[in-house]
């Protein structure tokens, strides 16, 4: 039953993710959630994502942030790496999923999506049949209600992680 929330991925952050063999494998844009994936909740675009950003425009990808932030939030994260985004986008639910990959020009085998958190971004992704990866939060400081599901995200990474141990 826990499996429908297992990632494809599970890594430490977002900027040890070889896009470059992704790329290799076919695929053509990436969808980001924005806080706690890419940055601290709240914070604005740094130094950082800036040059991950630019470098995912130099080997070949289309990039969409897709966040439940509302648009001030993510317009001005989006100001200097300018790509596309998608704000309220009401994750788990599919319409912005496929939105996304219709602003990049892709399809369910040549997009990945990457967020920090199970019960909204993966499972999303997953309910659309988007390869995906969880990647650790940056930042233990969330609001109330994503500390709640951190909780019960915990029970399932456990279950995965023995799961996959289980398979070698």
């Amino acid at each position: 039953m826990l499996e429908k929330f297992y990632p494809n991925e599970y890594r430490n952050s977002v900027y040890n993710i070889n896009f470059e063999e992704f790329y290799r494998k076919g695929y053509r844009g990436v969808i980001f959630d924005i806080d706690n994936t890419l940055v601290p909740h709240g914070a604005p675009a740094t130094e950082e994502v800036k040059v991950f950003f630019a470098k995912l425009k130099e080997i070949g990808f289309s990039a969409c942030l897709l966040s439940n932030n509302k648009e001030p939030r993510v317009a001005s994260f989006n100001e200097e790496i300018k790509v596309n985004a998608i704000w309220d986008g009401k994750k788990p639910r599919k319409d912005n999923y496929i939105k996304a990959m219709s602003l990049m020009g892709t399809n369910r085998q040549t997009t990945l999506f990457v967020g920090d958190q199970l019960f909204t971004d993966v499972w999303g992704a997953k309910r659309i049949g988007i390869y995906n990866i969880l990647t650790k939060p940056i930042h233990p400081k969330e609001e109330i209600q994503i500390v709640l599901k951190r909780y019960l995200e915990r029970i399932v990474l456990r279950s995965y992680q023995k799961n996959k141990l289980k398979k070698g």
